[in-house]
């Protein structure tokens, strides 16, 4: 699988993926990431411009963003474009996102996206929840990280990720590990016995009855 990401700043994203099994991932070939500096698609590096009507703020330029996609996008590939106004970001997202060949991300910034990008350049527009951020970066991360770990080998075993991805959501269960005791605010803790048995299959029983499916 391949992500795009077309930024602003690019250094943001950097560190980040070379800090995490993100890097692991691409360094084994499960996962290529690029990111492009959408200044660079343009001579002058001007990306923005104040927005028709007035108002605060600087608008990003559709024309801009839409040299950077013709240029990134591949045939099969998928333009996600991040607002508060899009469509609510979820597990069976994550889900659908993990099966596509190329996910290209616009990560806006300043007051906004000029809606023509909206309407008429990406193919989805997508929230990651009902509050503003500064710019699209985080939710840029947010859905990086939600998609490859759905990859098979990046964070565990084809069979087991296939395990937890249930109707398009993804099970999850509550998880203890060493000391089995532990004290905390004047009580002893102890990790479920069950847990301990060594019997994968009261240990699978005990999950299936402990956990969540996320969608």
């Amino acid at each position: 699988m391949q992500i795009d990401i077309i930024t602003i700043f690019p250094e943001l994203f950097t560190s980040f993926l070379k800090e995490s099994l993100l890097y692991k991932a691409q360094e084994k070939g499960l996962l290529k990431i690029k990111i492009h500096n959408l200044r660079d698609f343009v001579s002058d590096r001007k990306v923005d411009d104040k927005p028709f009507g007035g108002g605060r703020g600087m608008v990003m330029k559709a024309d801009v963003i839409q040299k950077a996609v013709k240029k990134i996008k591949k045939k099969n590939g998928k333009v996600i474009l991040f607002s508060p106004r899009g469509k609510k970001f979820n597990q069976k997202k994550a889900t659908s996102f993990s099966k596509v060949k190329q996910l290209v991300l616009i990560s806006g910034r300043y007051e906004g996206i000029d809606e023509r990008v909206a309407k008429h350049i990406a193919d989805e527009v997508i929230s990651i929840g009902d509050y503003v951020l500064m710019g699209g970066d985080l939710p840029c991360l947010v859905v990086i990280e939600s998609v490859a770990r759905l990859i098979p080998n990046v964070i565990g075993k084809p069979e087991l990720v296939k395990r937890r991805i249930k109707k398009a959501g993804f099970v999850e269960y509550p998880q203890y590990t060493r000391p089995e005791i532990v004290e905390i605010k004047g009580k002893k803790i102890k990790a479920p016995k069950v847990l301990l048995s060594g019997n994968h299959k009261d240990i699978e029983e005990w999950r299936e009855k402990n956990s969540v499916v996320i969608e």
